[in-house]
């Protein structure tokens, strides 16, 4: 047997664990990989190959990431029986192929459960589980002890907490295991170290959003100090609906320096030596390039989006993408997103200039189509709209033209694209962003109607941002430059009436975006907003346009997920609701 696996039942059971203290080293691997949720068979798979992989280049150590058996996460499948039923098979199924790798311990996340009975009734049990594997046996099964119920994370409905400890060994270390959530809080490190843990290992799988990779490199070198033990840090990558994980696994000294820092959004496996010198293991770090340099923000951003979309698409089956182009920034940011995700052949343009449109929109809509190199075509609705005008007209008659009129020319559009994406199998991108989500300012079956919404989660000032980021960028190789200038610079307009502009209808959105990142990121009080110098007519507005507007954005497609709170699941207010915050606090 490689080693042994200390799954204590509680943590109260806690005994002095067999360790050795000579000298020794240990090379561990991350298997830092893109797993596809529900995919048991090609998730085991890619499992086993990294294990090979790991193995013949030395390894002796395997960390997958959280719930890698199953991916992450499957939300109400771990409800059905027969799905975690399904992955307890899955993982006997990789002990038993990794049979012949002498001396490899395998840790593979995964959902267990079973039924315990009380007063004649079966109550079924789930944990978030990770097992230890060597030599085709399951040496031991840890359950996650604490479950993360905030943001996107709703643990607690379908996982009861565990509370054992696992440590085992490998090639003479005895490494902790913790999943996730464990590690940010005191005491399963704790018990791991009681339990004789000279190293911890932390499997997780931990959503993107700006910022958190340094957070997490924070929050982990705080625990590695606490307990004084190197961490090592395996971590997800990929894109799952809305969310996306970001890679960047790492390795820590006892000290919260950084020993290993892994590239972000990229699959791969990612190695690390440890040896244990006068009795304490540390990190050995033989190159400098083992250690990732910082990014900026706009890079993490964009490679966030650009995973978000691939997945999204490439998951899901869909032979590529179309969007409309109006010659304005929101598109032409989705454009730029959607190829270098998916290469120029797999995306399609379709312009759909009105009687509003003006001529310079559909020539900087066709430069950026020839920058890019994607299909392009123009389809007019101006005679489309004259017709839906005709078939009103008695109802209309004697009425002055408002947002009728404006939305039905967004929904024509958004039938024609939904049309198109019907015929060929191209899904939809939409190409609204937060700004416009929040307050309303967008159309019902207009352009809101699609399958996947690239943007949702940007603010208009990020929109731009970023924009000219990847002008100054060409991370993929698509081409540099890909926005026309004009497109950048032109104030925003919507083009469904005469001289229309964004700021005809919002506030001016440095001013709009400050109040919705105060009020709606941070659930800063509108009086905290106002005390921030903010005029108190123009937050109480844009408070009601939110309010308002919910029933807009429950029915907005799925989008990616960039910020630490997002419409979506982290935002859940009810539709029907009186409450004013603004109103007197008075009671009957």
């Amino acid at each position: 047997m490689a080693g042994y696996a200390a799954c204590l039942e509680r943590a109260d059971d806690i005994i002095d664990q067999p360790f050795s203290c000579f000298d020794m080293t240990l090379k561990l691997a991350i298997a830092q990989l893109n797993f596809v949720v529900g995919d048991l068979t090609g998730n085991a798979r890619k499992v086993v190959d990294a294990a090979r992989s790991a193995h013949a280049q030395g390894a002796r150590v395997l960390l997958t990431p959280e719930l890698s058996i199953c991916g992450y996460a499957a939300e109400d499948m771990f409800l059905r029986p027969a799905f975690v039923s399904a992955c307890d098979d899955a993982v006997t199924a990789v002990a038993t192929e990794l049979a012949d790798l002498d001396g490899m311990v395998v840790v593979v996340g995964h959902p267990t459960g079973g039924s315990l009975r009380s007063k004649s009734v079966a109550v079924q049990l789930r944990h978030n589980a990770a097992s230890v594997l060597s030599e085709g046996r399951i040496l031991g099964t840890y359950a996650k002890r604490e479950l993360p119920n905030y943001q996107v994370f709703d643990e607690r409905r379908y996982f009861t907490p565990g509370d054992s400890v696992c440590v085992f060994e490998a090639g003479g270390v005895s490494v902790g295991l913790l999943i996730c959530e464990d590690a940010w809080f005191d005491e399963p490190a704790q018990l791991a170290k009681d339990a004789g843990a000279e190293v911890l290992a932390v499997i997780n799988a931990s959503p993107f959003h700006v910022g958190k990779e340094g957070e997490r490199v924070m929050r982990m070198a705080d625990r590695a100090k606490a307990v004084g033990l190197p961490l090592v840090y395996a971590h997800l990558v990929g894109g799952q609906d809305e969310v996306v994980f970001d890679g960047a696994s790492f390795a820590l000294q006892s000290d919260g320096s950084t020993a290993l820092q892994a590239e972000s959004f990229k699959e791969k496996l990612v190695f690390a030596q440890m040896e244990r010198t006068n009795g304490r293991v540390r990190f050995v770090q033989h190159d400098e390039a083992a250690v990732a340099p910082p990014r900026e923000a706009e890079a993490q951003l964009w490679d966030a989006l650009v995973l978000g979309v691939r997945d999204y698409i490439g998951k899901n089956g869909f032979p590529g993408a179309i969007l409309g182009l109006s010659g304005g920034i929101d598109s032409a940011l989705v454009l730029a997103i959607a190829v270098d995700a998916l290469g120029k052949d797999k995306v399609r343009a379709v312009m759909m200039p009105s009687p509003y449109t003006a001529d310079i929109s559909c020539i900087d809509a066709r430069e950026m189509a020839r920058r890019l190199g994607v299909r392009y075509d123009e389809i007019s609705i101006k005679h489309t709209f004259e017709s839906f005008l005709g078939a009103l007209a008695d109802d209309f008659k004697d009425l002055p033209e408002d947002t009728a009129e404006e939305n039905l020319q967004a929904r024509i559009r958004g039938t024609l694209l939904m049309a198109l994406s019907n015929k060929f199998g191209s899904i939809v991108l939409t190409t609204g962003n937060k700004s416009e989500m929040a307050t309303g300012y967008c159309t019902l079956y207009g352009d809101m109607a699609g399958g996947f919404a690239v943007i949702k989660d940007l603010l208009k000032t990020t929109v731009f941002a970023l924009a000219r980021w990847r002008n100054a960028h060409d991370p993929y190789g698509t081409g540099s430059e890909p926005i026309p200038e004009r497109i950048i610079t032109r104030p925003p307009s919507a083009e469904l009436r005469p001289d229309q502009t964004d700021q005809d209808s919002l506030p001016p959105y440095e001013i709009l975006d400050g109040i919705l990142a105060r009020y709606m990121e941070d659930d800063e009080g509108i009086d905290e907003i106002i005390a921030a110098g903010y005029e108190r007519a123009i937050v109480e507005r844009v408070a009601r346009l939110i309010k308002i507007n919910e029933y807009k954005r429950r029915q907005a497609p799925v989008g990616i997920r960039v910020t630490h709170r997002s419409f979506g699941k982290d935002w859940r207010y009810p539709i029907t609701s009186m409450f004013n915050e603004t109103a007197g606090r008075k009671t009957v």
